[in-house]
């Protein structure tokens, strides 16, 4: 069972959050990665590993593209880090696809597909 994070590991998290989603939107270059959204952080308990969870409106027929491009962005996003915040360690950036947002259009899809045959199966039985 995993602990719960400490007040100190989100906080760290949610600056780093913010400040990747800064850095992808305003200094990035890389075209791969318009579009990216942050959708969290996580850090380790020592702070030395960070797992930052992606998505993008292209989905999954990118994905493999886009988590490359992170990658070799990592060593220019860590050192934009350590300008930008005060915290004693820069951690190691884990970047991870996050498909809660897919999974979620998904659900909603598959809801409103069951909304129509209900609706079609409403119209059928009050026919005389």
């Amino acid at each position: 069972m995993t602990k719960p994070l400490t007040r100190r590991q989100k906080r760290v998290g949610e600056l780093i959050r913010r400040e990747i989603s800064t850095l992808l939107e305003r200094k990035v270059k890389d075209p791969r990665l318009s579009f990216v959204t942050v959708t969290d952080v996580e850090v380790t308990f020592d702070l030395r590993d960070a797992f930052v969870y992606v998505s993008a409106p292209e989905g999954r027929e990118r994905k493999e593209e886009i988590l490359a491009s992170l990658e070799k962005a990592s060593g220019f996003l860590r050192h934009e880090l350590a300008q930008n915040l005060r915290i004693r360690f820069i951690p190691r950036l884990t970047f991870i696809w996050d498909d809660s947002l897919e999974r979620g259009q998904r659900i909603s899809q598959l809801l409103r597909e069951i909304a129509e045959k209900e609706d079609v199966q409403r119209s059928d039985s009050e026919k005389p």
